[in-house]
């Protein structure tokens, strides 16, 4: 069900002109009652492809009205004697018209916000999960077992810090920016440090294919990196389950840092070389994906500042990134002249 119901509290003072202002929208129902003596409450029961622009009004009002206060919940179910006797079959053209426009609906601004804002920060679990994925891929890499590899991408929480960047990147959220990439370097951080650990202590496994795979970039890593990321980004704006897609993102991140870390723990600097480029190609090829249908997607932010600054990152964002994989790119080829 495409249904949100927005619930907004607000000073009686105020009330005349924000309520005019709110029935103006495209609502299912509208419900008004005394929440104190102080305040009213509204609540509006929308399609979710109205509540960005409600909500964007009224995060305008927040910033000017003292005690005003706005809530987002969705709605599992709904029923009126206008729903148990809707049509439930409609024309063709119809249903396809409706297809089409639901491929291109998205969470709201606010929603992705609070998701990426929790994505961006370091947790207990996240480092836990972070821990026993690198151990888990590790081992794998060491008995060369592609089933205990792809366990281990499938615990590895890597997903969420990535697309975060690619996300604030286009919002001009510098501080949100700095906490996603420092939760994503972490992340790595801790892969490279157990994976160190079992090269240093352990020459096995180092001449398998599951480790031989990961020490060498091709060009057609960069569309394996890219369509990672627009996986990741899709399934980030429609709030989808990120399991399976974290799985993906993981194939890029996840096995290259692992062989990384087990060449520097045994020396193999050249091996180390090749897993290091390999890594920094899957993340500018995610980025550069995510950024651009984030981009695409139409998230703005409303307040003057915000805008003027996205406006400046979002460009900025892309060209950077595209300069980035080029260069890699580049770098790629004469490597391979090289050989």
């Amino acid at each position: 069900m495409n249904l949100q119901l927005i619930e907004v509290y607000i000073p009686d003072q105020h009330f005349e002109s924000i309520d005019e202002k709110l029935k103006k929208y495209d609502h299912r129902s509208y419900w008004v009652s005394s929440e104190s003596e102080e305040r009213m409450l509204v609540r509006i029961l929308v399609q979710k492809s109205e509540v960005e622009e409600i909500l964007n009004y009224l995060e305008g009002v927040s910033n000017v009205v003292e005690g005003f206060e706005t809530l987002l919940i969705p709605v599992q179910t709904y029923l009126s004697k206008e729903t148990i006797h809707e049509e439930t079959k409609e024309k063709e053209e119809k249903e396809e018209d409706e297809e089409e426009k639901s491929r291109l609906l998205r969470a709201s601004r606010h929603e992705l916000m609070n998701a990426a804002e929790k994505s961006s920060h370091i947790t207990m679990n996240y480092s836990l999960l972070i821990l026993l994925s690198a151990i888990v891929a590790t081992v794998g890499i060491i008995k060369d077992s592609e089933a205990v590899v792809i366990g281990a991408m499938v615990i590895a929480p890597m997903i969420g810090p990535v697309i975060s960047v690619a996300f604030f990147a286009i919002l001009g959220d510098y501080k949100g920016l700095g906490q996603s990439a420092v939760s994503s370097l972490y992340g790595v951080a801790i892969v490279l440090f157990i994976s160190i650990a079992f090269g240093y202590f352990t020459d096995v496994g180092m001449e398998n294919a599951q480790y031989l795979d990961r020490t060498k970039v091709t060009l057609i890593d960069i569309p394996l990196g890219v369509a990672s990321g627009a996986a990741g980004a899709l399934a980030f704006l429609n709030r989808l389950s990120g399991n399976l897609v974290g799985v993906m993102v993981a194939v890029a991140l996840l096995p290259p840092s692992v062989a990384m870390g087990m060449s520097i723990g045994d020396g193999s600097m050249t091996a180390a070389y090749g897993a290091f480029l390999l890594v920094t190609v899957n993340i500018m090829s995610i980025l550069l994906a995510a950024v651009s249908i984030f981009s695409l997607s139409g998230i703005r932010p409303v307040r003057w500042e915000e805008v003027q600054r996205a406006n400046v990152s979002r460009p900025l964002s892309i060209v950077f990134v595209i300069i980035i994989v080029l260069i890699l790119a580049l770098v790629i080829l004469e490597g391979q002249n090289l050989i």
